[in-house]
């Protein structure tokens, strides 16, 4: 018998769910590749762990881009083999797939993502848009009349959306998030201390001393780099408060897209915003005090998912588990 996936392909992590299993995969979206076969050697983790380290005629790398498929051929066979591991594809049975993408990109965008879930194995496929699955991932009733905005902090992408009556009444998104994070620090690093850092480095940064309100401060941390002057490896302490002051552009770019969004929604449901707040998700929603940083810029009220890294997928589990969350508006096509 076919099984039903869920899949929440994201720019920095890709998560599966089953109906009965719940969440089956929790991976890194890396990949490393022979350059010269185009076959995949590692994937998840162990890519990720690759990336930056790889010698000739291996590339280690994420093939998917700002919430989109930037090599299709890659991600397929990407996967196809989670798709295995998870006993959801076999000689006999091929599995139907709920894909969620994010909200906004172009036909030709939705129409690669669809073919490279059908290219890994999938007998049919359908696709939601992530803040859909993510209100229904964090226990909102998306079919009421009353307007939720949920805002999902992603690896690649930042979408704000106003949702109501099952469907998306406004929306903004900016290509600013977890990764341009990242950037922002060893940007940051470079102008203050002349000293290189990795992107990786930089991540862990963000995660174990990251902030975004002053009322955050989580010490300092020692990492090493290259000395821009000197040439050769260094290591250095970092603060709280330095990683804030990093982020802050991005963090702003980010608070400026929700502003956008409640400046379109409707009067009829702005109220509702207002008394309900704003539902955070996505793995920049961990960043400690940035819904209270979201709350004083735009006077909404900020909740923040109780597993915001997971939110999308677990909406998609809902559909799969009910069958009758989204009917009208999740169609299967068939290959």
């Amino acid at each position: 018998m076919a099984k039903t996936v869920g899949v929440d392909l994201g720019t920095a992590n890709t998560l599966m769910c089953i109906k009965g299993a719940g969440i089956v995969i929790r991976t890194p979206s890396a990949v490393a590749i022979n350059r010269d076969t185009r076959e995949i050697i590692a994937q998840g983790a162990e890519a990720k762990r690759m990336m930056g380290k790889t010698p000739m005629g291996i590339s280690a790398f994420r093939p998917i881009k700002d919430g989109v498929i930037t090599d299709a051929e890659v991600t397929s066979g990407m996967l196809k083999n989670y798709f295995k591991h998870i006993g959801a594809l076999s000689t006999f049975s091929r599995p139907f797939v709920i894909a969620s993408i994010p909200y906004g990109v172009t036909e030709v965008e939705r129409q690669a993502l669809e073919s490279a879930v059908f290219y890994a194995g999938a007998r049919k496929v359908a696709l939601i848009d992530e803040p859909l699955a993510a209100a229904l991932g964090t226990g909102i009733n998306i079919g009421g009349a009353r307007g939720t905005m949920m805002v999902d902090i992603g690896g690649g992408t930042t979408e704000v959306a106003v949702i109501s009556m099952g469907g998306i009444v406004a929306s903004c998104s900016v290509r600013v998030a977890g990764d341009e994070l990242d950037e922002a620090i060893v940007e940051y690093i470079k102008k203050t201390k002349n000293v290189l850092i990795g992107a990786s480095t930089a991540e862990e940064l963000k995660i174990r001393i990251g902030s975004a309100h002053p009322e955050f401060d989580r010490g300092s941390l020692t990492v090493s780099g290259m000395s821009l002057m000197r040439r050769m490896g260094v290591n250095i302490e970092i603060t709280s408060p330095e990683i804030r002051a990093a982020i802050e552009e991005p963090i702003g770019a980010i608070i400026s897209t929700i502003k956008q969004a409640l400046e379109q929604t409707p009067p009829e449901l702005s109220s509702d915003l207002y008394d309900f707040g704003i539902a955070l998700t996505g793995g920049g929603a961990l960043i400690p005090g940035i819904g209270r940083l979201i709350s004083e810029r735009t006077g909404v009220r900020v909740r923040i998912a109780k597993s915001p890294m997971e939110s999308v997928c677990r909406g998609i589990l809902r559909v799969i588990d009910t069958g009758e969350e989204l009917e009208g508006i999740l169609r299967f096509r068939e290959r």
